[in-house]
């Protein structure tokens, strides 16, 4: 059968693949388009597998939120360069994978790579069958769902950043107060909600570190023990949102500047993903 260069661009046009892959796939099938997409989606298959020591250090983090801002979902589809990460047709890739996200709120990510992305293929699927379009590793490396009466997302120019954060209170102040507070994760990477969220290890950790410097300082054994308990509470200041400065106004915490919004207000939950 002959294969015409109208058959090729169909191939092409329906699934993304090059020019010659799709004319090899036509003639590898004798014209049979449902036969010439399995062999691409194998061949994107072995591209995965031979490419799946590479690294997939770039790519693109996005959050986003329900229309109704009660449900968001953040999510990280890497890629092994940042040429392909900037690239219109990942980008939107990654957004149709959004969609599919908030329409169905999987509670993890291997829920969300089993959804069906298309009449014939999942998420994951999918996925694979892009590795053989695009030629570099693909991996849906991190996701992330929070609920509560207001869940606010924030995305970073660039798209190498991103937060969703989780309110008690679904006002119009909630709203924007959860804009802002997602903004202020996105620059200050707290650990934690508030001390009772960093784990032991850490805390133990950091009282060994504040001990050492006040023996190093030349404090006495006993003296030592309470400089790093005050050391402990400035890290937890530091690192944990509810304490941390607010970066609009530093004289207030980010406790207290949802206080003064609305009576009440606080952060139940926060997500931060990012790439390097």
């Amino acid at each position: 059968m002959a294969i015409t260069a109208s058959d090729v661009n169909k191939l092409r046009q329906q699934t993304g693949a090059g020019m010659m892959d799709c004319k090899n796939a036509l003639v590898e099938s004798n014209g049979d388009f449902e036969a010439a997409i399995d062999i691409l989606r194998k061949k994107g298959q072995k591209v995965a597998a031979k490419r799946g020591d590479n690294e997939a250090k770039e790519g693109v983090i996005f959050a986003q939120t329900t229309e109704d801002g009660s449900e968001g979902v953040i999510m990280t589809l890497n890629c092994e360069t940042d040429f392909v990460a900037k690239n219109e047709n990942y980008r939107n890739f990654v957004q149709s994978i959004m969609d599919i996200a908030i329409a169905n709120m999987p509670s993890s990510i291997e829920e969300l790579k089993s959804l069906p992305f298309d009449e014939k293929l999942s998420v994951e699927e999918k996925i694979t069958e892009q590795v053989g379009v695009i030629g570099e590793k693909i991996d849906l490396s991190a996701y992330a769902k929070l609920s509560a009466p207001k869940v606010a997302a924030y995305n970073h120019p660039g798209n190498r950043l991103a937060t969703l954060v989780a309110l008690n209170s679904n006002s119009e102040a909630a709203d924007d107060a959860g804009k802002q507070v997602a903004m202020q994760i996105a620059a200050m990477n707290p650990i934690a909600l508030n001390k009772e969220g960093v784990d032991e290890r850490t805390i133990e950790r950091e009282l060994e570190i504040g001990k050492e410097l006040a023996i190093q300082e030349g404090k006495p054994a006993d003296m030592a023990e309470k400089i790093s308990q005050g050391r402990l509470n400035k890290f937890f200041q530091e690192n944990t949102l509810l304490s941390q400065p607010f970066v609009r106004d530093n004289k207030l915490t980010v406790e207290q500047f949802l206080a003064s919004a609305e009576k009440n207000l606080t952060v139940t939950a926060f997500e931060r993903f990012s790439l390097g």
